[in-house]
């Protein structure tokens, strides 16, 4: 019964990566459709990233009085009605209303499912976790790809909202699984702290600057990867939607690696070597080679070292600051990340607008070395007893 509960939030984590990047792979198109610069896409992705922070910032409360099972369900239901309402939109102002659910979907599950999994697993478990969500990530854009191939980037959001509804009926049929851990979630929540205390731990705020930075990095990939090959490339637009995949494969090959080591290592040096590969494969990307492989292995290289960051984190959250804040420090890091990913792409978008989009790996070093500096500067503050 573990076993199967475990390919259940396996399963949960790639229904949070699905919709993830469809906007990045179909935007191309989006945007000639719609009428609007490129730009625009960057507030498509705050808008979604804004309802995310606030569902990840109410996580803690409504952990404290929701089952996580229950958490799950009603997210992914949030995120089929968000995608469906993408589908149908024939405009871009209209894609702000069903940003709403698309972005309120992931917050709530993404905190809940961490602080769960943190708790009852082991950094392996967490690692794999993770690795689901980059099989999610990696899955849309060939689904956007052979939308755009067969019918049209409506079809991408539809399709997707049918495989979510499968993985939300699959939740729903599951809750009974989720038993055997109640008792001990019960006890761990009953005095959980909230936001305001959490704060005040030594430690949390670099951390939570180091998740902006991270995700800030991360979620410009999502987004700018597609339109990043067109830009220096030239490649067409519905190869380009693949290439947007490029990411995703390497967080999930980054996830599946550290999966096996993670337990050995340990989360810090996890962390620690996973930022040096991230910085050779922006490297790569910034090399001026003709053609487009050499930017293709670095963008795999730069997921496959982003890849453990993320789990690492969040799995460290228990010990570094007590079982009792775990879900108070793991909701405001989330916050924290979705407002790298809120604003950062956007910023992307404007800076790229006016000095072309082949800064992007510049931007990415940056985020990086913000990351890693934050998180060495926040070890040195839990590991100081005075």
């Amino acid at each position: 019964m573990g076993s199967l509960l475990l390919a259940i939030i396996y399963l949960a984590f790639i229904s949070l990566g699905l919709p993830d990047s469809l906007l990045g792979s179909g935007w191309p198109t989006m945007q000639t459709d719609f009428g609007v610069p490129s730009s625009y896409a960057g507030y498509v992705s705050m808008a979604i990233s804004f309802m995310t922070i606030i569902s990840a910032l109410v996580a803690p409360s409504i952990i404290k009085r929701v089952r996580t099972q229950w958490i799950v369900v009603s997210s992914v239901f949030l995120t089929v009605i968000g995608l469906i309402g993408f589908s149908c939109c024939k405009s871009y102002a209209m894609l702000f209303i069903f940003v709403v659910p698309y972005g309120l979907g992931a917050g709530s599950v993404d905190s809940a499912l961490n602080n769960y999994v943190a708790k009852h697993y082991s950094s392996s478990v967490m690692n794999f976790l993770h690795c689901f969500y980059g099989v999610g990530a990696m899955i849309s854009p060939y689904i956007m790809s052979l939308a755009l191939a067969k019918a049209y980037w409506n079809e991408g959001y539809r399709w997707t909202a049918y495989i979510q509804s499968g993985i939300m009926l699959v939740c729903l049929l599951s809750v009974p699984l989720w038993k055997k851990n109640e008792a001990a979630e019960d006890d761990s929540e009953h005095d959980a702290a909230g936001i305001r205390d959490a704060l005040k731990i030594r430690g949390v705020i670099p951390t939570l600057i180091a998740f902006f930075a991270y995700c800030s990095g991360e979620c410009t990939c999502f987004l700018w990867t597609s339109s990043y090959f067109i830009g220096t490339k030239m490649i067409s637009a519905e190869t380009a939607a693949a290439f947007g995949s490029l990411i995703f494969g390497g967080l999930m090959l980054g996830r599946l690696i550290s999966a096996f080591v993670s337990n050995k290592l340990g989360d810090r040096l996890l962390i620690r070597i996973g930022i040096v590969v991230e910085t050779v494969g922006i490297l790569l990307i910034l090399l001026p080679f003709d053609g487009y492989i050499s930017a293709a292995v670095g963008f795999v290289i730069t997921g496959i070292g982003m890849g453990p960051v993320y789990p690492a984190i969040q799995h460290m959250a228990p010990d570094n600051f007590g079982r009792k804040n775990s879900a108070a420090v793991i909701g405001l890091q989330m916050a924290s990340a979705y407002i790298g990913s809120t604003f950062m792409p956007m910023v992307f978008g404007h800076i790229q607008q006016a000095v072309g989009i082949g800064i992007m790996p510049i931007y990415l070093i940056f985020f990086a070395a913000l990351n890693i500096s934050m998180l060495e500067y926040a070890y040195k503050r839990m590991d100081t007893k005075t």
